[in-house]
């Protein structure tokens, strides 16, 4: 593939490959200290970042490459360059980009310089999230295809992808948002016409029964910060709370994306559970997007399953 915009643009056996390669420089951190030297990646910021940043630019300094760190101040799109000239215009220094920017057509004209591009986050969709999450029900269970998600919360750009993660991995979904917060309709029908098992309702207890994990996040995203008083009020019944997390399987695992609202979406006592892996799916971005960065940008093949 050239780009990852989204999971849905890459095939279940992709999608497979990328987790085996992560998996593999997991357990050796070190193993390819040379494999991207001379490749630099443009990183694209119109919103602040902790995970995606550091990930990013510590897995091409790990693979022997370069990142530059570029928010909206710094290029000329905040002075009325268009997206597609900036990126005709990087495309003749750098080997790739990645973006982490408020609309998801932005990433779609980043495309226009020919260079790879990395959805590092949209208002749509956030896919290397949802690769890290995967990779993480992958680890604490031995198996993604058949286990049971249980999202809890705002249907957003994390809930859009999870779903997409469902119809290339075999993941199954149970939604639970407040009235008038549900994932996008049509992501929720592209998924399942992809052949996705998902479910989107308002029962937070009936998502959660028996779930293998139990994942939410903010109820409030950047962007959302004059809507967060009354998001509060709308989203208390959807707060992960020790109740709620015992209603999944007895190892149920949990999951956020972070940074976490500790006592608005999820309680001290979830977030810092025994079967919390909210730290282990954080540094699995790392894995991932490394894995990624060598596909895209190094020609890395991504080898077929063992027979």
């Amino acid at each position: 593939m050239t780009h990852f915009l989204s999971l849905m643009d890459w095939s279940a056996a992709d999608i497979a490959g990328l987790l085996r390669l992560a998996a593999r420089l997991k357990s050796s951190p070190h193993s390819r200290c040379d494999a991207l030297a001379g490749k630099t990646l443009a990183m694209i910021f119109q919103k602040p970042s902790t995970r995606t940043r550091v990930s990013f630019e510590a897995g091409m300094t790990r693979l022997g490459g370069a990142a530059l760190f570029l928010s909206a101040a710094d290029l000329q799109l905040g002075r009325g360059e268009t997206v597609q000239d900036t990126a005709r215009v990087l495309a003749r220094y750098v080997d790739g980009i990645m973006a982490r920017v408020f609309d998801q057509e932005d990433l779609e004209r980043l495309t226009a310089g020919g260079i790879p591009v990395i959805n590092g986050l949209s208002d749509r969709l956030h896919p290397c999230q949802a690769l890290a999450d995967v990779f993480t029900v992958q680890e604490c269970t031995g198996r993604v295809e058949g286990v049971s998600l249980a999202y809890v919360g705002d249907g957003n750009n994390v809930c859009h992808s999870l779903l997409h993660a469902a119809a290339r991995t075999g993941l199954r979904v149970r939604v639970a948002t407040p009235e008038g917060y549900a994932p996008d309709p049509t992501i929720v029908a592209t998924a399942r016409d992809a052949g996705a098992d998902v479910a989107v309702g308002l029962d937070a207890e009936e998502a959660v029964s028996g779930a293998d994990a139990v994942y939410t996040d903010v109820w409030a995203s950047m962007g959302q910060e004059e809507e967060a008083a009354d998001r509060r009020k709308v989203f208390a019944p959807y707060r992960v709370d020790e109740a709620l997390f015992a209603r999944a399987a007895p190892d149920a695992i949990f999951l956020h994306c972070l940074p976490a609202h500790r006592g608005d979406e999820v309680t001290d006592g979830v977030f810092e559970h025994a079967r919390s892996v909210v730290f282990d799916q954080a540094e699995n971005r790392l894995h991932i997007q490394q894995a990624l960065l060598l596909n895209l940008l190094g020609g890395e093949k991504l080898d077929p399953p063992t027979p």
